[in-house]
Formats: structure tokens, C-alpha cells, sequence
């Protein structure tokens, strides 16, 4: 890719402020670094703090709803409506209700990673064979033994998926949510810088930044990756390799 990437460049002739060459943009990145991870640091915080939140809500709420039909459709299409709400339209909503600081952005993360996180818990949980349900029941398990011992465990690659989905999501909204809030300089986060470099068409540093804002979301994508890789690795079949 870094290859096609010169050569377009190349036979083109695309002007370097349309996009900069890769060497140049890792080069302005470290020049810029103090600046560069600075923001990057308030942003990922903003980003992370709102997908922790999404996560412990998102799977309460969906082993809530999942006890009780009527809870589900009364509470589910309340979810629905944060989901069909552009980021870009709520945004600017929760800005004039809490103000401009780190806690509206974080907030912004949570309402755009939270619908993946409840939306594939809610199908986990009330997805688990019914024969297993059945066999249980048999032996008098309640509610709670249900819940714990067989619904849980049979959701969790379905909240994992859920998790994988929200950890880009979270550091999207964590981005527009400084572009709306326009904070500014060193509060700013890569929101502002990103929006900063586009309006003086300082293109390299713009893609550095929307490199770093990529990074962050890789990291916590493969975190996940990770805690599903050893929460599903003795017994689920997407993690348990092949004897043949």
C-alpha cells in the first residue's frame, strides 16, 4: 500500500498539500510530537472512558431487557432511536445541556458506541438453545443459575462482537464531539488539531493525526481481541483450533 501510495504520487503529479508522501508525514508527526501525542492522549481518555461506559450499561441494560419480553420492547426502541440520531445532530444537543469539557465528549463516545454493545448482547442472551434451557429447568435451576451458569457464557462471543464494533465507534464520537464542543489549544485533543490543520491546509499534519486517531482505535480493537482470545480459547469454537 505504502508502495502504490508513491507511485500515485508519482505518475500523477499530485500536489504535495493534496496528499503529502508517507516519510513526510511520520517527519512531521515527530516534530511535532509533544503536540501531536498530547492531543492524542486527552482524546483517547475522552474515547475510552465513554466505551467503558457503553460497555458496563449496554450489557446491563441488554441482561435486563433480556428477562422479560415487555422490558425488551419497552426499553429497546429507546436504544433504537439513539442509533438512527447522526452523531453530528446529538452533538451539539449534549453540548448546550453539559458544556464544553471532557465529560461531554466522553458522554458523546458512550451515546454513539452504545447501540452495537446492547443491540448484540440482547441477541446473545436470548439466543442460548433452548434444549440446553430445557435441561437445566429439569434439574431446577433458577432464574439466576440460568443466567450465570449458561446465558452469559453462550453471549459472550456475541459481546465481544458488540465490544469490537464500539471501540472504533467510541474514538469516532470522541472526535466529532471536539469538533462540535471547539475546544481549543491544549484542551483541544485530535479533534481540534484535525479540524485545525484542515482549515489551514496543513495536510501532512492532518494525516498524522488521523493516523494517531486510527491507532487508538486499533488499540482497543485489539485489546478486545485479546480478552475474547482468552475468555473463549478452551471452549468456543471460533477460538479452539482444529484437531483435523
Amino acid at each position: 500500500m505504502i508502495g502504490i501510495w508513491y507511485l500515485a504520487i508519482w505518475l500523477f503529479n499530485i500536489p504535495r498539500y493534496l496528499l503529502p508522501m508517507p516519510h513526510a508525514i511520520i517527519q512531521e508527526g515527530i516534530a511535532k510530537w509533544d503536540y501531536l501525542s498530547h492531543g492524542t492522549l486527552l482524546t483517547f481518555s475522552s474515547a475510552l472512558a465513554g466505551f467503558a461506559l457503553a460497555g458496563v450499561i449496554g450489557i446491563v441494560a441488554a441482561t435486563i431487557m433480556s428477562q422479560s419480553r415487555l422490558l425488551e420492547k419497552s426499553l429497546y426502541p429507546y436504544a433504537i432511536v439513539l442509533q438512527t440520531i447522526p452523531v453530528v445532530a446529538i452533538a451539539p444537543m449534549v453540548v448546550v445541556w453539559m458544556g464544553t469539557g471532557r465529560q461531554t465528549i466522553a458522554v458523546i463516545a458512550f451515546i454513539v458506541a452504545f447501540f452495537p454493545i446492547i443491540s448484540n448482547t440482547t441477541l446473545g442472551l436470548t439466543s442460548t438453545d433452548h434444549n440446553l434451557i430445557n435441561l437445566l429447568e429439569l434439574y431446577s435451576a433458577s432464574r439466576l443459575q440460568l443466567l450465570l451458569k449458561l446465558k452469559i457464557p453462550y453471549a459472550i462471543p456475541y459481546i465481544i462482537g458488540g465490544l469490537r464494533i464500539s471501540a472504533g465507534l467510541a474514538v469516532i464520537g470522541a472526535i466529532v464531539g471536539e469538533f462540535v464542543a471547539g475546544m481549543g489549544g491544549r484542551a483541544g485533543g485530535l479533534g481540534y488539531q484535525i479540524a485545525e490543520s484542515a482549515t489551514m491546509v496543513q495536510t501532512t499534519y492532518l494525516f498524522a493525526a488521523a493516523f494517531a486517531a486510527c491507532g487508538m482505535g486499533l488499540l482497543v480493537f485489539f485489546t478486545v481481541n485479546a480478552a475474547s482470545h482468552f475468555l473463549l480459547r478452551n471452549w468456543h469454537e471460533s477460538s479452539v483450533r482444529r484437531e483435523n
